[in-house]
């Protein structure tokens, strides 16, 4: 870990405790849950104000008819007019493999910046070539409004928010701490369900691993929202928010007392007997463009590729 690093986790350690301190730092945490990808969509809203965020937003899309739609997030936008908030952030953890990002529809009906990693450049250059994506294609972040750096803070109304770099699972992972809360992308699932498969373009086992170590550095309270959830063998009903303290003592692949040695053999092992998202294809293809389609060809009509014996 570097220098720069550790001052990132200080700083993330320090807000929390401040907004455990004082109710009007913790912020208010909405979730919608879809089914069809497993996805959590999160709706963060400052206390103090009617400034809110949007969190991995999914855009229903049907891969056999090749249709889109945007069920899910017009229950997101109804809640965010019925409560007349005012929409700052549309924020990703990473360019997703298992939904399409509702990034630019939100933006457009309620306004925000998308936001991102900074790293998502390397997606992009990666992904470019799988897809033989247009020459005019930019591989410089250029689709999004905001690129973030580890250690960068931001303000949601009055809410102070914390930007971790959080690789492994793709080269461009983030974790946002907002106030006393931390969104972690799928760095981490419940603890009964563990972590996150390593073995696309640009992930790595290792790197997912002091990822987490840097994540579990966060006050035992610390809210935990997760990504997704697949429902462990065993427990009834599906679930996306834990805490800091939960995970270091409970996670299956990486609580307290866990190599990194064997965690990187487990998860290399896990990673071999997986099947690839049934979206990733379509998904990366728009969430690399920060959930815009491809630009429509000289009939008219957008196209998603589907490359051969690539994966």
């Amino acid at each position: 870990m570097t220098p720069s690093a550790d001052l990132a986790v200080q700083r993330a350690c320090e807000q929390v405790r401040a907004a455990q301190a004082e109710p009007r730092r913790q912020p208010n945490v909405r979730a919608w849950f879809d089914a069809d990808s497993n996805t959590v969509t999160y709706r963060v809203r400052d206390p103090a104000s009617k400034a809110a965020a949007i969190i991995d937003s999914v855009l229903d899309f049907d891969p056999a008819a090749g249709r889109t739609d945007t069920r899910l997030a017009q229950a997101v936008m109804e809640s965010v007019r019925a409560e007349d908030l005012q929409v700052v952030w549309q924020l990703e953890t990473h360019a997703h493999a298992d939904h399409l990002s509702a990034a630019p529809y939100l933006k457009q009906q309620l306004g925000g910046q998308i936001g991102i990693g900074l790293h998502i450049t390397e997606v992009q250059s990666t992904f470019a070539r799988v897809f033989n994506a247009e020459p005019e294609f930019a591989t410089d972040g250029r689709q999004f409004d905001r690129l973030f750096d580890d250690g960068e803070t931001f303000r949601l109304g009055g809410l102070d928010v914390t930007v971790l770099h959080v690789p492994g699972h793709t080269p461009a992972c983030l974790a946002y701490v907002i106030g006393d809360a931390v969104f972690v992308g799928d760095t981490l699932f419940m603890p009964d369900y563990g972590t996150a498969r390593c073995d696309f373009p640009g992930g790595d086992a290792a790197r997912l691993f002091r990822s987490i170590r840097r994540l579990l550095q966060l006050p035992d309270a610390t809210r935990v929202f997760l990504c997704h959830d697949y429902k462990a063998a065993g427990r009834e009903d599906f679930a996306w928010e834990t805490t800091i303290g939960e995970q270091r003592m409970h996670n299956i692949h990486v609580h307290q007392g866990v190599s990194e040695a064997d965690f990187v053999a487990m998860r290399q092992a896990r990673d071999r007997q997986l099947s690839m998202p049934r979206l990733i294809l379509p998904a990366v293809q728009v969430n690399m463009r920060a959930g815009h389609l491809p630009p429509a060809e000289d009939n008219g009509v957008r196209y998603l590729k589907l490359p051969l014996n690539q994966f």
